[in-house]
């Protein structure tokens, strides 16, 4: 042991044991970094130190450490300590040993060196090897991740009848893979970062140099170093804290599983921050026109494309204003019904004992209620409780007078339209359950006052910069051509103004000629 090494281990057995520090880079000495890792990896079974004599010389020593089943055990074996058995050991000055090891001994893809003990603990606890060599103040870092990891599949929750069947997994790599084969462009960047100060959860910043605003990148980095948590489990621990309007029910960072709708919106001018761990990557900015579409959309012909849009658009009315106009008009407006019908909800309401606001509530919070547990329970489960609560129960509650046959219809309209926009289901109950208050209160005109309450709501919400109704309230040809409707792809020469510097998306504009 060197002079520096024994002052730095005499100090540190002077300490009081609950005093002493950890120390910050390695040392010359190799017991002393074994002494070092020793300590901070104490009580965990998973980590194995696989120590090696080259030579069969006490004094010529080295070993691997690593965390059982986060490597590949081949690759450790055949291309780390199989070639450390055969090296014969030269006299080497440290500045060129570490240099020996790397270049001639170790065969795996990417190694590195290192000379601070934390970053090095994180690499290894990462699935990293951690080559500790007698004489070097620095280790070698291996990377030999071989955990295990889902297949990819399609996403539960965004199924297509045409379209590419791969969705994201929990591994960032994988996932970040996808996105760089679609994207085969320099221009596309990947920056790592860490959050979370005691999980150390993985993020990548994904978005395409000269497409993407600068404005948006610099604005993502600074709320990310504002967040302080001990760990980022989903990306929904990062969404809620550096989204804009935090008070608001609607999404102002939107998500995705599918590589090529997160791509999509990367050639639109967005960025995306990929967690890892988590098969769920965040886009920003998300606007509201986001809501009503859907990649499928971009896959069909326009047309069709167009009109599922518009239904969209219709769905959400229904599902949000249904109860809320059933509850005025026969309340407050039945002068509006036809005579004949008017009749027959009046006939079909005799004998129940509730008024028809509180029918409403009671029929949209039993929807609301079957449809989490059909989400929740398993999938034949699920089928039979969605059966049961829509029909029997249903019928059983007319049957009893405790709800008017009217009153099913509206909830059955509303819930089967909720279905239309799959995006925004729980915005969708509570808008409808806003309406229909503000209705039960002044008829039309409470609806009516709602509706602008929300339309201002809406105006006042920005998402990094950007206003959230920036599509649907520009005055630009442009920007409206992927709106209400998905207009062909030789009209849509550019992309959305408010999202890039560089909205040319068709080099040459025009529709092809045939």
């Amino acid at each position: 042991m060197d002079e520096r090494g024994t002052v730095r281990l005499r100090r540190s057995l002077q300490a009081p044991a609950g005093q002493r520090q950890t120390p910050d880079a390695f040392d010359h000495s190799y017991d002393e970094n074994m002494r070092t890792l020793k300590k901070i990896l104490a009580n965990d079974d998973l980590i194995i130190f696989r120590s090696l004599t080259l030579d069969g010389q006490d004094n010529h020593r080295c070993c691997a450490v690593y965390v059982d089943g986060m490597v590949d055990s081949d690759l450790i074996h055949e291309n780390v300590l199989a070639r450390l058995q055969d090296f014969h050991w030269q006299q080497t000055p440290e500045d060129e040993l570490l240099s020996l090891f790397v270049k001639r001994i170790v065969s795996a893809g990417n190694v590195t060196t290192e000379t601070k003990v934390n970053p090095a603990i994180q690499a290894l606890l990462y699935g990293n090897v951690l080559l500790v060599v007698d004489g070097a103040s620095a280790v070698i870092l291996i990377e030999a991740k071989g955990w295990e990891k889902r297949a990819i599949s399609e996403p539960e929750t965004e199924r297509v009848v045409r379209g590419p069947r791969e969705g994201f997994i929990e591994n960032i790599v994988t996932n970040l893979v996808m996105i760089r084969r679609k994207v085969t462009n320099p221009n596309l960047k990947m920056v790592y970062r860490e959050i979370g100060t005691r999980t150390k959860t993985k993020i990548c910043i994904v978005y395409l140099e000269g497409v993407s605003r600068k404005e948006f990148l610099d604005e993502l980095q600074r709320r990310l170093d504002q967040v302080q948590m001990d760990g980022i489990l989903e990306p929904e621990y990062i969404i809620e804290l550096i989204r804009d309007a935090p008070l608001s029910p609607f999404e102002t960072l939107g998500t995705t599983e599918r590589p090529d709708t997160a791509v999509g919106k990367l050639l639109e001018g967005r960025i995306l921050v990929v967690v890892d761990g988590s098969p769920f990557v965040i886009t920003l900015p998300y606007l509201f026109v986001e809501y009503f579409q859907a990649n499928k959309d971009y896959y069909d012909n326009y047309f069709y494309s167009s009109v599922n849009r518009l239904l969209r658009y219709l769905s959400f009315f229904l599902t949000t204003s249904t109860p809320a106009i059933f509850v005025a008009l026969t309340t407050f407006h039945q002068e509006m019904i036809p005579t004949r019908l008017l009749f027959s909800i009046s006939a079909a309401k005799e004998g129940v004992p509730f008024p028809t606001v509180v029918e409403a509530l009671l029929m949209l919070t039993a929807f609301q209620i079957l449809r989490e547990a059909g989400v929740r329970l398993p999938s034949p489960v699920g089928q039979a409780v969605s059966i049961v609560g829509a029909l029997i129960l249903g019928e059983a509650a007319v049957t009893a007078k405790i709800i008017s046959a009217p009153m099913v219809i509206v909830a059955a309209l509303t819930g089967i339209t909720s279905f239309m926009v799959p995006e925004m289901p729980g915005v969708a109950f509570l808008l409808s359950i806003f309406f229909l208050l503000a209705s039960s209160f002044l008829g039309f005109f409470g609806y009516i006052f709602a509706v602008i309450a929300l339309t201002i709501h809406l105006a006042g919400i920005r998402s990094f910069g950007v206003t959230y109704l920036a599509s649907i309230t520009s005055i630009r040809l442009q920007d409206l051509k992927d709106t209400a409707i998905r207009a062909p792809w030789w009209w849509m020469t550019y992309r959305p103004r408010l999202l890039t510097h560089n909205d040319r998306r068709l080099a040459d504009p025009g529709r092809p000629k045939p």
